[in-house]
């Protein structure tokens, strides 16, 4: 059965920091390229980075980049979003992802909310 489960949201006061963690089970998570995505109450569901491989280089959304650190641990099968300087409008709920050629996988969200 596969699993993605994140953790790690919360409300957090501008300018500061959360950690995301996605913990994965019941697929070859080293096989797949891992993504944090969010949707914005009102918006559709955006790319925020992502990661193909522990040795891979790391995409960023422009909104995000200088500020989001993505990472992944393949013996814990453990996906993070490092998330600094935070902005009012990254508000949203965050998701996981893992996908191959043949399938993708989606946990159920965590929510972020940056208010001061």
């Amino acid at each position: 059965q596969v699993q993605l489960v994140e953790s790690g949201g919360g409300l957090v006061q501008p300018g500061g920091s959360l950690r995301l963690s996605c913990a994965t089970s019941g697929f070859t998570f080293s096989m797949y390229a891992v993504s944090w995505y969010r949707q914005a109450p009102g918006k559709q569901r955006e790319l925020v980075a992502s990661i193909i491989s522990s040795q891979g280089s790391a995409n960023y959304a422009d909104s995000v980049k200088g500020r989001f650190t993505i990472s992944r641990d393949n013996v814990k099968k453990m996906l993070y979003l490092q998330m600094n300087s935070l902005r009012p409008e990254d508000t949203a709920v965050y998701y996981c992802n893992a996908a191959s050629s043949r399938d993708h996988y989606w946990g159920q969200g965590t929510q972020v909310t940056v208010s001061s």
